[in-house]
């Protein structure tokens, strides 16, 4: 059985950052949206879009040894 190797591509690498970005942008937007919607169920429904992609960020950081705190 082949090993798996231990080294990140530069593509591998791009790929992370962008989800990583894409995470952290749609958790702080989300988060300041949340704090400016008037109706109390849609800015619910807004902080638990970005409690989602805190999760996501933190889950992919954990892999890589870090994450966020909310």
């Amino acid at each position: 059985m082949e090993q798996v190797s231990n080294i990140i591509s530069t593509k591998d690498l791009a790929y992370i950052e962008d989800m990583l970005n894409w995470n952290y942008t749609l958790a702080k937007v989300a988060n300041h949206y949340s704090g400016e919607i008037q109706d109390s169920e849609i800015a619910d429904e807004v902080r638990k879009v970005k409690e989602l992609h805190v999760g996501h960020f933190n889950e992919l950081m954990s892999i890589l040894g870090g994450g966020i705190n909310e």
